[in-house]
């Protein structure tokens, strides 16, 4: 139960802080994100989508069935043990041994931050997201910038 709350942890907090990662973690950090498919991207970044619009706050946009939960936690289960387990775990192992648990949270932290960066390159996302210019006082946040009179 630990390693499945350290993994989900770092893939819905990947987007939000920087991993900090030994030398080994950046081996098994590396060796996910190259091994990881424009797909397997899609697919994280759909679970961490699924798994957010849970919260209240958000809840009312939120169309997911619990089939389409179920749905992205196979799919993404089945991503982890992959990489981990398969295609990346002699990395994983040595990460593990030399830096402990927080290795594969620290990783998977990347990756994630990885696949939202993905994300947001999307030009429909860019563009949803450049409308909130026109709610912006530009001359207010230049104001920040210049010296106090």
């Amino acid at each position: 139960m630990l390693w499945k709350s350290l993994v989900a942890v770092a893939l819905l907090s990947g987007c939000a802080e920087p991993a900090l990662a030994g030398l080994y973690t950046d081996d098994l950090s590396r060796c996910l994100v190259e091994n990881t498919s424009a797909a397997d991207k899609i697919t994280l970044v759909q679970w961490i989508v699924v798994a957010i619009s849970q919260h209240p706050a958000v809840s009312s946009l939120n169309k997911a069935t619990d089939a389409d939960i179920d749905k992205t936690n196979a799919a993404v289960g089945a991503l982890l043990m992959r990489l981990l387990t398969d295609t990346c775990v002699e990395k994983s192992k040595k990460a593990i041994q030399y830096e402990g648990a927080a290795a594969i949270q620290s990783s998977f932290m990347v990756l994630g931050q990885v696949a939202a960066a993905d994300l947001f390159a999307d030009p429909s996302v860019k563009k949803v997201m450049a409308g909130l210019g026109k709610y912006v006082d530009e001359k207010k946040l230049q104001a920040l910038k210049d010296p106090a009179p």
